[in-house]
C-alpha cells in the first residue's frame, strides 16, 4: 500500500518547470567495488514512474525537513529493500535549477550487493560497470548528473 508523504506532489518551480518533490528530491547511487573495480546499483523504473524503462538510481520527494541524504536513504529502503550496515557517503551533486527546488544525488559506497523490486517503482534492480551505465538507456536527469557522480565514484586519484 502506498503511504502519502509531506512532500509528495508536483510544484511549478521558479524557472516555470513543474518537478516531483515539493521540498525538493533526492536519490542515490551505491558504489561496490569488485577486484577493484567499482559496479553502481541502479533501478528500471517502471511504466508508473517518469520516464518509465529507463535506469536511475533510487530516489523521491523529500519530506519536510528532511535532509537529502537522509530522504536519498529513505527512498531507497522503500524501493530497492534494506540498505546494508557500514554504508559510507563518498560524495553528492546537487542538480539546482532553481532558487526553490534541488536534487541531490548521493553516492554511497556499501561492502556487497544488495536490491530487489519491492514495490510499483521499480522493475528491476541492477548492479553495472561504468562502461555498462554508457549502454543503458537511463532516466535523463541521470544522465545530466553521470558526468558528476563518476567524479566521485573515480575521484582524481583513482585514476593516476
Amino acid at each position: 500500500m502506498f503511504e502519502r508523504r509531506s512532500g509528495d506532489g508536483f510544484m511549478r518551480c521558479g524557472d516555470g518547470h513543474v518537478r516531483w518533490g515539493i521540498f525538493g528530491a533526492a536519490g542515490v547511487v551505491f558504489v561496490v567495488r569488485e577486484d577493484d573495480e567499482p559496479r553502481v546499483m541502479l533501478q528500471k523504473r517502471s511504466a508508473m514512474a517518469h520516464e518509465g524503462g529507463t535506469w536511475s538510481c533510487a530516489g523521491g520527494a523529500l519530506d519536510l525537513g528532511e535532509m537529502p541524504y537522509e530522504g536519498a536513504l529513505r527512498e531507497a529502503s522503500e524501493e530497492v529493500g534494506a540498505i546494508p550496515d557500514g554504508a559510507r557517503l563518498l560524495g553528492q551533486y546537487v542538480f539546482n535549477p532553481s532558487a526553490d527546488w534541488a536534487y541531490t544525488t548521493v553516492v554511497v559506497e556499501v561492502d556487497r550487493r544488495f536490491g530487489d523490486s519491492i514495490n510499483f517503482e521499480t522493475d528491476a534492480v541492477g548492479w553495472f560497470t561504468v562502461d555498462e551505465v554508457a549502454a543503458l538507456p537511463v532516466h535523463a536527469g541521470f544522465a545530466a548528473a553521470w558526468p558528476h557522480l563518476l567524479a566521485i565514484i573515480h575521484p582524481v586519484s583513482d585514476t593516476v
